[in-house]
């Protein structure tokens, strides 16, 4: 059968249907089918009339010969792409057979390439370990390598050397430029080039081309910039040095054409927020000049610093409430003054932000870093800083040391927060020369006020104004006080009463001083308990009332309160380096101010009560007694505050707690003793009055007259005699004052001695009188009478036992000579007496002639 691959030529229609046509492309294709492929041959091999026509019975029969042309056509056109497809693989097959054997050549022609490589590396290391000669291989191979790191050392020298002769050679250049021509314009190249390269090299080189200047054209330095020699434009100028132009000034010229381009494009790029640029301008300029005028340009022009400028002009804030709560020792301080705390703030909102651009512009962003730190401590904190302590300053001292502190506490918490917020290392901790630079513009802002002992100093000035006022109207009292004629005790309190007058004196020439603002004034008036009207009177005009002259605790307690705040201050803002000396000029002014000047001068005044009133006339008036306990109270807070706040301070310093413990030993010896001569000259007052009532005593109390008993039993009714009843009812009201002015042991020791001598007067108080029968039933309701009131006082159990005493002296005088003789019967007497001290009592009987008592007096 022939085969054909094009249809039929003929114009006519073909009785039979064309032939299928496919290509390999058919069989290779992702949707091939072999049922489709053979549907479709079947499809084909029918004519479309018959295939299109209708089915029907009885139609012809089974026509299989189209169906053998179309496959038989199908079957030559297969064979013949199989034969193409056969020859198609030969090729592919050839051409992979040359692949392989191309491939295996270059793989061949690589190794030995590779091979000499090696065998040319192991020649040049052989060579290299044996330039040496023969020696140890290891000491070889060491050699080799030195060789070789000589070699590059070399290497880079020569490449050093290279770039240095042509800087050399341009430098040269450079300067034949301005030295012949008067002109830079190598440089002015250099300096127009893009990027930062150029305007590097054309700073390094000006500097450079300075000096020469300096050396070879020693003229143009000699003389003022822009006159000295000039005859000309351009800097010409006729000199022995050769040069035709003033070489100073055309460099420096230059340098600082070069300096303001840089600085106006970095104010360019900061305020297009351009920070590679600024990075790049802040770089050259550091080279150029240290980045001196960069870090001014971008501290200067900064907005924060304008705007507090013209804060530093306002006025502060703050209504006169604030201040004078400031300025009251009695009220909790407010804080920080809210202008200095909003500039505060705001301090620490721009240096964050503003080291976020540094750090991303400066390449040294430390040193810009801190010199914007400084710029702002030195100039906006402590302008403002200066303007609020100045204003506390006019108010009080109290006002100006709370507003340092608060001050102080309020800065230091800023530098604890740009501290921990990292700055330039955020989020990490500030770098180590960041936080020193934080330290060291703390300390400088407060330096000032701690320099030496200026800080303890208005420490103590402050006290002492405080103290002096809420002490005047003490002070003016017992000032006024009349003084006893000259003693022993007098002389003692002598100290005290200068310094009671020097201290009045001290505080009105205070009032006087021109120094003192009227606010400082009203509020030491205030404190003082005066009003603005008695601070114009003189000081013997100031009105006073027994009230002022008593100790007062709360007084006390409101002294210390002020002391340990001041404490608390010094600790907080000195540091703790000069505390043991701070500490010790502070306990010497409370000793001297609530010690001396307050509890020594109560007891003085005590004292001269007391001892005016020892021949008086009159019942004594004990009234002071109740002032003894306030000072024994402000002692006891006194000397606690003392051990517990201010002598633990002093421990660093040995030799100054000593003379702190001495001082408060001494004081306290001494406020002590004038406590005890008080209780002493006190039991002295109160026996002589026992005294002088005894010696009122009538004889016909213990023998009355006939007269008497014949008036019935109302004698007899009496509770005890009026002599008694007088001394019963003071010793009752003294044991009242005694028990308000001591208590526990203290109060127990110096009743007892009191009842201890009163005893002693009544035993011997009734060996002077007559005593008959009947007068011995007075004697013993008397005896009665003061046991009890003896008893009520509080005295030792001891002393109480002793009472009974009193009780059979009593009965020595009421029974009769048998019962007598029976009670005197013992061992050495009884009760404690002596038959030699019992004796004079018996012979006080009315009836110790008789010939019963005469018995008992014999037997004796």
């Amino acid at each position: 059968m022939p085969r054909s691959d094009s249809p039929p030529t003929s114009t006519g229609r073909s009785l039979f249907p064309k032939g299928p046509s496919f290509t390999l492309e058919t069989f290779s294709s992702k949707d091939f089918i072999v049922k489709d492929f053979v549907e479709s041959l079947s499809d084909s091999a029918l004519p479309a009339n018959r295939r299109s026509g209708p089915a029907s019975q009885g139609s012809a029969a089974f026509d299989p010969k189209p169906f053998i042309r179309t496959y038989e056509h199908a079957l030559s056109r297969l064979a013949s792409l199989s034969e193409d497809l056969e020859t198609r693989e030969t090729e592919l097959l050839t051409g992979v057979r040359r692949a392989e054997l191309q491939h295996n050549q270059t793989l061949e022609s690589l190794g030995k390439k590779l091979d000499q490589t090696i065998d040319s590396f192991q020649s040049l290391d052989t060579s290299l370990n044996s330039s040496n000669g023969a020696g140890d291989s290891h000491v070889s191979l060491e050699t080799g390598g030195n060789v070789a790191v000589r070699i590059g050392e070399r290497l880079e020298e020569l490449d050093r050397q290279s770039r240095r002769s042509q800087e050399a050679k341009f430098l040269i250049q450079c300067w034949i430029e301005v030295s012949e021509r008067g002109e830079l314009s190598s440089l002015e190249d250099l300096r127009r080039q893009r990027g930062g390269e150029g305007k590097v090299r054309s700073a390094i080189i000006a500097r450079q081309m300075m000096r020469i200047s300096q050396r070879l054209d020693p003229a143009s330095w000699n003389q003022p910039r822009g006159k000295g020699g000039s005859n000309g434009a351009n800097g010409v100028h006729d000199d022995a040095s050769g040069y035709g132009y003033n070489t100073r000034e055309i460099i420096e010229k230059f340098s600082e054409t070069l300096e303001n381009d840089l600085l106006k494009e970095f104010d360019s790029f900061y305020r297009r927020q351009n920070f590679e640029g600024m990075k790049e301008c802040a770089n050259v300029l550091h080279d150029f000049n240290g980045g001196a005028s960069v870090i001014a340009l971008f501290v200067n022009q900064h907005q924060f610093f304008i705007d507090s400028s013209q804060l530093t002009t306002e006025d502060l804030e703050g209504d006169n409430e604030t201040w004078d709560q400031l300025a009251d020792p009695d009220a909790d301080p407010p804080g920080v003054e809210p202008s200095l705390q909003s500039l505060v703030d705001e301090v620490r909102v721009v240096i964050q932000e503003e080291s976020f651009i540094i750090k991303r512009a400066f390449p040294y962003y430390d040193l810009v870093l801190g010199k914007f730190l400084q710029r702002i401590f030195q100039q906006s904190i402590q302008q403002r800083l200066e303007m609020v302590l100045e204003r506390a300053n006019r108010v009080s001292s109290l006002a100006f040391l709370r507003s340092l502190q608060a001050a102080r506490a309020y800065i230091n918490g800023l530098i604890d927060d740009l501290k921990a917020h990292g700055l330039t290392e955020h989020p990490d901790s500030a770098s180590s020369q960041t936080s020193l630079t934080l330290d060291q513009q703390l300390d400088d802002l407060f330096v000032p006020y701690f320099v030496g002992s200026s800080y303890i100093e208005r420490e103590k000035r402050s006290l002492e104004e405080l103290y002096s006022s809420l002490l005047f109207k003490f002070t003016i009292y017992h000032s006024r006080r009349k003084k006893l004629p000259t003693t022993f005790m007098a002389t003692l309190a002598k100290s005290g009463s200068e310094l009671l007058s020097s201290a009045k004196d001290a505080y009105i020439d205070r009032l006087d001083s021109s120094d003192l603002t009227g606010a400082q004034k009203v509020m030491l008036l205030r404190l003082a308990g005066l009003k603005d009207a008695d601070g114009a009177k003189n000081k013997n005009e100031i009105d006073v009332t027994d009230e002022d002259g008593v100790l007062s605790v709360s007084n006390a307690k409101r002294m210390l309160k002020w002391l340990a705040e001041g404490v608390g201050r010094g600790l907080e803002l000195s540091g703790g380096n000069e505390t043991p000396k701070d500490v010790a000029a502070l306990l010497k002014l409370v000793l001297s101010n609530m010690g001396e000047l307050y509890v020594e001068t109560a007891l003085d005044a005590a004292y001269d009560l007391a001892a005016a009133q020892e021949s008086s006339k009159t019942e004594p008036d004990l009234s002071y007694l109740p002032n003894l306990r306030s000072a024994m109270i402000i002692m006891h807070l006194m000397i606690t505050c003392i051990n517990t706040v201010l002598i633990p301070l002093a421990s660093s310093n040995l030799t100054v707690r000593r003379e702190m413990e001495k001082s408060t030993n001494l004081a306290v010896n001494r406020m002590e003793e004038k406590t005890n001569s008080v209780m002493q000259r006190t039991i002295d007052v109160v026996l002589a009055w026992v005294g002088k009532l005894l010696s009122n005593q009538k004889k016909t109390d213990f023998r009355p007259k006939d007269g008497v008993l014949d008036g019935g039993a109302a004698w007899l009714e009496q509770l005890a005699s009026p002599t008694c009843v007088a001394i019963s009812t003071f010793l009752n009201r003294v044991g009242a004052l005694f028990s308000r002015a001591l208590d526990g042991k203290n109060l127990e020791a110096f009743m007892t001695e009191m009842a201890v001598a009163i005893r002693t007067m009544l035993l011997d108080h009734f060996k002077k009188f007559q005593v008959s029968a009947t007068g011995g039933l007075m004697v013993t309701k008397d005896i009665s009478q003061y046991s009890s009131t003896l008893r009520s006082l509080a005295v030792s159990e001891s002393f109480i036992s002793s009472l009974e005493v009193l009780s059979e002296i009593g009965n020595l005088f009421v029974i009769g000579p048998d019962a007598l003789r029976e009670r005197l019967r013992g061992l050495g007497g009884y009760s404690g007496l002596e038959k030699s001290e019992v004796r004079p009592y018996i012979l006080r009987r009315e009836d110790a002639g008789s010939v019963g008592i005469q018995s008992v007096l014999n037997g004796m």
